[in-house]
């Protein structure tokens, strides 16, 4: 029998990688996009593939047809190049990662929309500054606000087929793309990074930062059935940053 198959795009990452780890473990067969392909194995098809381009979704498409198996789940869990913060940022970079990551979220649903089926799982890796906004985290607010919207527009279409669509918010996530984020918020500020890094845990009443393996964890339990429930909606996973009740 063809083993289901989770498609995960952002592979490489911190987050994306312990993302196709859970749902390898979870016994699914994993095409992991990036741009640079991760190594194919016994339960994993590398795939290189740029999900802002429609030459990578057409990569995407041609690798889901390979593993054979129907896609149980499509996960967009690319990360946003480094843009700087509002004061800094040049507007035409807005552009660039709505395109990436909203757009690339478009693109990997219809590069497997013939091989989704009842209870098959779209989840997109938003953040917390999509409904916390933040100077310093200009383009992951706007993209995350433009991603959110967009999750609800495929609840929409893709309900009727018994298709989800999630949105999984983390706040700060400890990972090196973080922390290099929080170097260069140093040095702007002439102050450690240590400093900066200790705001960031500051934000949650736990004093914490969220781990990759959590939100790894969050993902995966969005494959059991009674995740039904949970269509359309965001799952923020902030440790308690967010203060807003909406």
């Amino acid at each position: 029998m063809t083993a289901e198959v989770a498609v995960v795009a952002g592979a490489s990452g911190a987050l994306g990688g312990a993302i196709a780890d859970a749902l390898r473990a979870a016994g699914l067969h994993v095409v992991a996009v990036a741009r640079t392909a991760p190594p194919s194995g016994p339960s994993t098809t590398g795939c290189a593939a740029d999900v802002g381009t429609a030459a990578g979704a057409d990569a995407v498409s041609a690798a889901v047809a390979a593993a054979g198996g129907p896609v149980r789940m499509v996960v967009q869990a690319v990360g946003l190049p480094p843009t700087g913060p509002l004061d800094a940022i040049d507007p035409d970079a807005l552009g660039a990662t709505v395109a990436l990551k909203v757009g690339g979220l478009l693109r990997l649903v219809r590069a497997v929309d013939t091989h989704l089926v009842g209870g098959s799982r779209i989840v997109a890796l938003g953040g917390h500054y999509g409904s916390e906004p933040s100077p310093d985290a200009c383009a992951a607010g706007v993209t995350n606000a433009a991603l959110a919207n967009l999750v609800r527009q495929l609840a929409v279409a893709y309900g009727p087929r018994g298709v989800t669509a999630h949105l999984v918010a983390p706040g700060p996530v400890d990972t090196p793309r973080m922390r290099g984020l929080a170097a260069a918020a140093a040095r702007r500020r002439g102050v450690a990074v240590e400093e900066v890094l200790a705001e960031r845990a500051a934000e949650s009443p736990l004093g914490r930062l969220v781990t990759p393996e959590e939100v790894a964890w969050t993902v995966t339990t969005l494959l059991a059935p009674q995740a039904d429930a949970l269509h359309g909606a965001t799952l923020a996973l902030d440790a308690g940053a967010r203060r807003g009740l909406f």
